[in-house]
């Protein structure tokens, strides 16, 4: 007798054919292969499907190639993909739907390799690719970022003359984004006859990805034009590339189309505006966002922190985490990311220490990226011994990790360490990325090895095809500077490619301090503060200049040109932790509940310094402070 279900699939519960099923075991009724087509479509668990791949063998059903089609698609999508390799292998008729859903089952699962070398495999034996065939060959050349590969897949389908299928065209265009490749995966899409919102989200993720945020908004308003809406992808897409761009114009205008298109309730989207918002420097809305999501995740929490850390309120940060703890939501690896980020620039050691056993405690100590923080947290807060242990612990290093120990031995003063990580660093094997460079010429700066600098400036362009960015521009100049090469550094700056921004000039500035050069630093800080009138730094630099030469007609002119301007130095302010709590302190702050015992232990050791023989430079200080220290705003 032979049982067929695919009618009663029509008007039965779900789990009606599977209990059929069980009653046709038990009752030995053969099952055609309508049946188990029924059944394929019901099977919602690993051990129901095992269940039928037995009960297909029974029934002579082995050499059933829709059958091993399905049992090969089933097994992939439950990550089983040795079973649906047995399955495969067993096979002695394979038609081009069995070998599509092995290599989708490859795909899938990140086994990307594995997943051209069947394709290939499959070409040997005379079968040609089709429609479903060639959006995962390319997922797999995409995972791999095996560029040539995927340009002989990309010749195969023009000569299967499936290049104006939408779905192999949106594959080809992810394809060249993962592989850097934004202008010809633009050429694919521009000659493509038909796109879709995949289309387009695609060409805006790639353009983010590979770091032109500009052109993936300009994309995002001529998919509008041209009449596609946007989905929920394609918001999640965009809305980095305004984040990177720093626009909060911008940021609003998508603010208000994701309220038209309802997406205001979607978790992932209103996290995505949060990151946003704080990167456009308006962290209220972000916290005003972050609060009106209804099920807050480990996602929008560290993404609430990492904003806070972003807009440089690293105590905001840790207070959130300790918030997110009470509520009961268990961080990830990003969150501790992020608030190390914050202890680190708070320079909490005790913070750092507690959040770090509590990392070895979850088991995340050796994630790469949680380690290299960990690295970059305790080199920070001054135990640049403990951050090297740990660098030497990591059982997986990438350029981050690497990146954080060089940076961590350049702040440090440790300069020939750093540069000597760094030749390790290229002997390991690893690519060094612009933010290595940074490190690398910082630390250069730091320990005023000029010839050393140069050289690995040089070597960005022409050894790693790293275009510098106006950050390894500005280390340069602090380079020069500090060694008192300002008349390079200037010329080094006239003949800069990118438009010097005012951390070029003020480095400069910086310099001229030093070394006390009037007249470059006049004309510097002139340039400065045409750029930003109200920035009260630049006025402090200057009249130091002025004030370390006995300029004191300089100084007060500066000074009246101050409260000309309206402009006020903010409060010197210092931190200190103790018990695992932050204090600050500012300049003449007589809050703490504590200020006259710190007060007189400063006048103790103040004591203590002079009978040591210490003698302080006050040449900064004005000389005339005693006299007009309520006048000076300095």
């Amino acid at each position: 007798m032979t049982l067929g279900l695919r009618n009663y699939t029509n008007f039965q519960k779900p789990k009606f054919c599977m209990l059929l099923f069980t009653s046709a075991i038990s009752r030995d009724i053969s099952l055609d292969t309508n049946a188990f087509e029924s059944l394929f479509r019901e099977c919602t668990d690993l051990e129901s499907l095992r269940q039928i791949h037995r009960q297909a063998f029974a029934h002579g059903q082995n050499q059933n190639v829709f059958i091993a089609t399905k049992l090969v698609g089933l097994y992939g999508m439950f990550r089983e993909v040795r079973d649906a390799r047995r399955v495969f292998e067993k096979m002695g008729y394979r038609n081009v739907f069995l070998w599509n859903e092995m290599i989708k089952g490859y795909a899938c699962n990140g086994l990307f390799q594995e997943a051209i070398s069947l394709y290939n495999q499959m070409q040997g034996v005379g079968i040609q690719g089709d429609r479903f065939t060639f959006p995962y060959v390319l997922k797999a050349c995409a995972g791999l970022s095996a560029l040539d590969v995927g340009k002989d897949i990309h010749d195969h389908v023009i000569r299967c003359r499936l290049q104006s299928n939408v779905n192999v065209g949106n594959a080809l265009i992810f394809m060249y984004a993962k592989c850097h490749k934004m202008d010809v995966a633009f050429q694919v899409f521009d000659k493509m006859a038909q796109r879709n919102v995949v289309s387009w989200t695609t060409m805006i993720s790639g353009y983010v990805q590979n770091g032109y945020p500009s052109k993936a908004l300009e994309f995002f308003h001529q998919m509008k034009l041209a009449g596609i809406p946007p989905n929920r992808v394609t918001m999640l897409s965009v809305i980095p590339a305004c984040a990177e761009l720093g626009d909060l114009d911008e940021a609003k205008r998508l603010h208000d189309y994701v309220r038209n298109i309802s997406l205001e309730s979607d978790a992932s989207v209103v996290t995505a505006l949060v990151t946003m918002y704080a990167k456009c420097g308006d962290i209220k809305v972000a916290r005003e966002l972050f609060e009106k999501i209804p099920k807050r995740d480990v996602v929008s929490w560290s993404a609430m922190i990492g904003a806070f850390v972003q807009v440089g309120q690293a105590n905001e940060a840790i207070i959130l985490f300790n918030l997110m703890q009470k509520e009961g939501v268990s961080p990830n690896s990003v969150t501790f990311v992020n608030v190390l980020q914050a202890c680190a620039h708070l320079g909490t050691l005790q913070q750092g220490t507690e959040i770090h056993e509590y990392i070895i405690r979850g088991g995340l100590e050796f994630d790469v990226f949680v380690g290299a923080a960990l690295v970059d947290m305790y080199a920070k807060c001054g135990n640049i011994t403990v951050a090297r242990k740990l660098f030497d612990r990591l059982s997986q290093r990438n350029v981050v990790s690497w990146s954080a120990m060089i940076a961590g031995y350049g702040m440090h003063g440790l300069g020939e360490d750093a540069l000597l990580l760094f030749t390790q660093m290229l002997q390991a094997g690893m690519k060094p990325n612009d933010i290595t460079f940074i490190s690398v010429l910082s630390a250069c700066s730091h320990a005023g090895l000029v010839e050393q600098g140069w050289l690995y400036f040089d070597s960005m362009t022409r050894d790693y095809c790293i275009k510098p960015r106006v950050e390894h521009y500005t280390c340069m100049v602090d380079l020069l500077g500090r060694a008192g090469h300002l008349n390079e550094a200037q010329d080094f700056i006239q003949k800069m490619p990118l438009e010097p921004d005012d951390g070029v000039w003020g480095a400069l500035l910086n310099a001229c301090r030093i070394h006390r050069d009037v007249d470059l630093g006049q004309h510097v800080a002139e340039h400065l503060l045409s750029l930003e009138p109200t920035n009260a730094g630049y006025y402090l630099l200057l009249s130091n200049i002025y004030a370390e030469n006995g300029n004191w007609d300089k100084v007060k002119q500066l000074r009246g040109r101050m409260e000309d301007n309206g402009v006020k130095k903010t409060p010197g302010c210092s931190l200190i932790e103790v018990n695992n709590t932050l204090h600050t302190f500012l300049v003449g702050d007589e809050f703490h509940p504590e200020s006259k015992k710190i007060y007189a232990m400063l006048e103790t050791l103040t004591g203590k310094m002079k009978d040591a023989g210490y003698v302080p430079n006050a040449s900064c200080l004005l000389s005339e402070v005693e006299r007009e220290a309520e006048q000076l705003p300095l």
